[in-house]
């Protein structure tokens, strides 16, 4: 303080400051103090000092490894990657992506994925640090999950209380043995993939690229639709905190897919939990890598680690495998507002188109590095059966499916069947349900007659249990005398055609089946702690083979209960099922659709 008196300097004030020099050094300490927040606030390299007074903002979250991100910070994007998915949006509310994948005139991209995926292999954006990429177009519009339930025609679990005491009996019963596995499972393998109930522990396999919990991701939407609600919030709890996606093994993408991805998609649509959406997305990105091939047809494995690798038939990839990504894909694009998944298999269609088919039939392997097929088989009995033709055609509402129905001719059954093939009954019933009407009897014929054909091959065993594979000529007895054949592993796809037949027709024959399946499992499979396969159907004291098969929950078990349910239980008009059972909503219920 200046406070010593001068000629020349009367003080004015206590701190010896005239009025006028305290107002102008005021002034210039205003200005420097503007000045220094000026330069802390605005100048666009002051991150450093700006952590000093500012509260940290959340980062967003990282793509996995290998899903079109760097795994190091300074890394450039890799060559044939796509780009990061867009942010994701609001809890509750499904993301659109802003235009139709393929619609797009071939000039060049209009949107911000698009714009990064026309400069592949370059520098972008973000891919330094591995960001998303934030969009340079309108904010994505979104649809909230109780205007997308309002949508649908029917109740997700139905009327209820309409069934007869009888159905209602054999419902509950079906119930009391889904609690029962489940209990077995959380008792001895939780977080496992499977049960060994012989053994009392769990399994975890080489399949899923060291993810684990396959049985309760597949048992989630079987719990919700059974109204379980402690066992589900069992399961609930288990996939928001000890699933982890951390993991870098070798893959099959088609399992992965059907049970993991189908599982998470179906248990956000009937539910809107957040933590099933954020979780079906990341893993879904985890999977592109297996994509990035000289025909974009994915190959049948992919390291979670970001490496790809051929399986089966020398490097070949299975029609049955990379057809079945459609349904999955084509719905993580809708709640992720990522096109990168639907143009991933809308690359498989065209892929396919433009590949000669011979006879007019898909064969079971192409090479997703020429797009030629490996070998000419086809057959109904063998992989190709699993491509989800029909399926697909209900989703998008085109003419595609029922093109490929059509191309399955009598001709292509043959004397030989695999009892995968026996969901083909149901199948081609739905298929007929949208077929030209002088068709669609004919259809209706060959669906009975493939269901009626499997039913022999369960009622012609000491367990009425079908084998794995079994001969029959139409007509006659459909049975097998190999031991190799002999086997029962819970497979779900006899009783899948049951449930379909019995909605498109209500012949009570179909139920009359399903229970005798209900009664066989209950005396044969049931043990002391959980659901067993057995080795040979053709004996009453078959020995099992300790493994409680994870879509014994997601398929078998439903199927049972949906036959002896209300037709508006998940109803067919609102909802499709996947490969493993998992119900998704069919696309034309949707406003969503035009955006993909």
């Amino acid at each position: 303080m200046l406070m010593r008196k001068t000629p020349a300097f009367a003080p004015a004030s206590v701190f010896g400051l005239r009025l006028s020099h305290k107002f102008l050094f005021l002034l210039f300490l205003s200005g420097l103090i503007t000045l220094c927040f000026g330069a802390l606030f605005l100048l666009p390299s002051s991150s450093r000092f700006r952590r000093l007074f500012l509260p940290l903002r959340p980062r967003r979250l990282t793509t996995a490894p290998g899903a079109g991100e760097p795994e190091s910070r300074g890394q450039g994007q890799a060559a044939g990657q796509e780009p990061p998915p867009n942010p994701a949006p609001a809890p509750g509310a499904l993301a659109v992506g802003p235009g139709r994948g393929g619609r797009h005139p071939p000039g060049g991209p209009t949107t911000p994925w698009e714009e990064a995926g026309a400069t592949r292999g370059q520098q972008t954006p973000g891919a330094a640090t591995g960001l998303p990429r934030a969009p340079k177009s309108r904010p994505l519009p979104t649809l909230v999950f109780e205007e997308f339930r309002s949508r649908l025609r029917h109740p997700v679990l139905g009327s209820r209380g309409n069934s007869d005491a009888k159905s209602l009996a054999q419902r509950e019963k079906i119930k009391e043995m889904m609690q029962f596995a489940w209990y077995n499972y959380k008792q001895f393998a939780l977080g496992k993939n499977e049960l060994r109930p012989v053994t009392k522990n769990g399994y975890t396999g080489g399949m899923f690229g060291g993810l684990g919990g396959a049985t309760i991701i597949d048992a989630l939407d079987t719990l919700y639709i059974m109204e379980l609600e402690d066992e589900f919030q069992e399961a609930k709890n288990w996939v928001e905190k000890s699933f982890d996606l951390d993991v870098k093994g070798d893959a099959s993408v088609f399992e992965v897919n059907i049970r993991y991805i189908g599982g998470l998609l179906s248990a956000y649509y009937l539910t809107g939990e957040e933590v099933f959406r954020e979780k079906v997305i990341r893993l879904g990105e985890k999977l592109l890598p297996a994509f990035n091939t000289p025909t974009g047809i994915p190959r049948g494995m992919v390291n979670f680690g970001s490496r790809t690798w051929g399986w089966a038939s020398l490097g070949s990839s299975i029609l049955a495998e990379f057809g079945s990504l459609h349904l999955e894909f084509l719905h993580l694009t809708k709640i992720s507002g990522n096109p990168v998944f639907a143009r991933k298999v809308k690359n498989i269609r065209r892929v396919l188109n433009r590949t000669e088919k011979p006879k007019g039939l898909y064969p079971n392997f192409l090479s997703p590095v020429s797009g030629s097929w490996v070998q000419p088989c086809c057959s109904l009995q063998t992989l190709p059966i699993s491509f989800q033709a029909i399926e697909t055609h209900l989703l998008q509402k085109s003419q595609e499916g029922l093109t490929y129905i059509a191309e399955w001719k009598g001709g292509v059954l043959d004397h030989k069947m695999g009892h995968l093939a026996c969901f083909s009954g149901g199948m081609i019933a739905l298929g007929a349900e949208d077929a030209e009407m002088g068709k669609r009897n004919h259809y209706m014929e060959l669906a009975a007659q493939i269901t009626k054909t499997c039913h022999e091959s369960y009622i012609r065993t000491e367990t009425k249990l079908g084998p794995e594979v079994f001969w029959f000529d139409f007509g006659s007895e459909a049975t097998t005398s190999s031991p190799s054949e002999s086997y029962y592993i819970l497979r779900p796809e006899v009783v899948e055609s049951y449930m379909y037949m019995w909605r498109l027709t209500h012949d009570p024959k179909y139920r009359q089946w399903g229970w005798e399946v209900v009664e066989a499992l209950e005396k044969y499979c049931r043990i002391e702690t959980g659901f067993s396969g057995i080795r040979n159907v053709y004996t009453t004291f078959p020995e099992h083979d300790n493994m409680q098969q994870s879509f014994f929950l997601a398929e078998t078990l439903k199927y049972l209960y949906l036959l002896f349910s209300e037709d508006d239980l998940l109803s067919l008009e609102d909802w499709v099922f996947n490969t493993e059972a998992h119900p998704l909503p069919v696309g034309h219920i949707h406003s969503l659709d035009r955006a993909h």
